[in-house]
């Protein structure tokens, strides 16, 4: 299994949405930066991943799951940008701030803090296991 971290934009898709989806999931869809597009492509049914909240949250708020690798995505016309479907598992116990991430020097190679513009970034094992710890949340 790998770990992933999905960005997002609350007031455009939230948690909350996310949520509502239920086992059905959302498609991923919009990105068009081909290092996320790469990320996404490399991404296997069961793959977790951190749910972001970016703008003015800038905090993990929960943990999803890939329930379908890269597929066409129907909003990008021109057939060069595809997307993964993913559902929502649990919130996490205590959101993991960007400033709580930052603070931690186990972190300081996250691909959060080093590709901050990037709106799909994998997390390592390691780093997995310390924000799991750092947001109070099993899975």
């Amino acid at each position: 299994m790998a770990y992933w971290l999905f960005k997002s934009e609350p007031g455009t898709w939230s948690w909350d949405d996310q949520v509502r989806k239920g086992d059905v999931g959302e498609g991923w869809d919009g990105v068009r930066n081909y290092q996320a597009a790469n990320n996404m492509k490399a991404m296997k049914v069961g793959d977790r991943g951190f749910f972001y909240h970016s703008v003015n949250e800038k905090q993990i708020v929960g943990i999803v799951e890939v329930i379908e690798e890269y597929h066409p995505d129907p909003t990008d016309k021109s057939g060069r940008f595809g997307m993964v479907t993913i559902k929502a598992i649990q919130p996490v116990e205590k959101p993991v701030t960007l400033t709580d991430i930052k603070a931690a020097p186990e972190l300081e190679d996250f691909a959060l803090v080093r590709q901050s513009r990037l709106s799909v970034v994998p997390v390592t094992d390691a780093q997995w296991r310390l924000i799991l710890k750092m947001a109070e949340t099993t899975v």
